[in-house]
């Protein structure tokens, strides 16, 4: 018998200082600290509310171990079309899905989805992703908000 998976409730990731990922995720993520083990170094986030899901942070400090690793957030469509401004206003280049700086979010054809790509302070890539109400198109590949709208069918 296979167990019926319904979603992911965590993921974790290593941190050089946590003080400063805490903060990040905090206040620049938007994400409720949920708790912190000062002994163990590592602080926990709910992630869309209480029990929902979770991102746990280990300090590891600076050991030559590190990886940095992607994350993709669910979110809506306005709050990710907002997302280039409110991330250049902390400080933060928003990024296209390879790595260039971007001014507006991209889409992922097949999917389609919304996307808009930056980083942590250790360098973890994190994505603000909402899947759009359109049609998959996978031969766009992945394209400006601008280009997507501008290949749309007519209706």
């Amino acid at each position: 018998m296979v167990v019926s998976i319904q979603g992911l409730f965590e993921t974790h990731l290593t941190v050089k200082h946590l003080d400063t990922s805490i903060a990040f995720y905090r206040d620049t993520v938007g994400l409720e600290l949920a708790y912190v083990l000062p002994e163990r170094h590592v602080a926990f986030f709910w992630i869309g509310g209480h029990g929902q899901a979770m991102l746990g942070l280990w300090e590891i400090g600076f050991a030559p171990n590190s990886m940095q690793l992607h994350l993709a957030f669910t979110s809506t469509i306005e709050n990710i079309l907002a997302a280039p401004s409110t991330l250049q206003a902390a400080g933060i280049i928003p990024k296209g899905f390879y790595g260039e700086p971007v001014e507006e979010p991209v889409v992922i054809g097949w999917m389609p989805a919304l996307s808009i790509y930056f980083t942590d302070p250790d360098g973890h890539l994190l994505e603000y992703l909402a899947m759009l109400p359109e049609v998959p198109r996978p031969e766009l590949g992945v394209v400006s908000l601008s280009e997507w709208k501008a290949n749309q069918p007519l209706r």
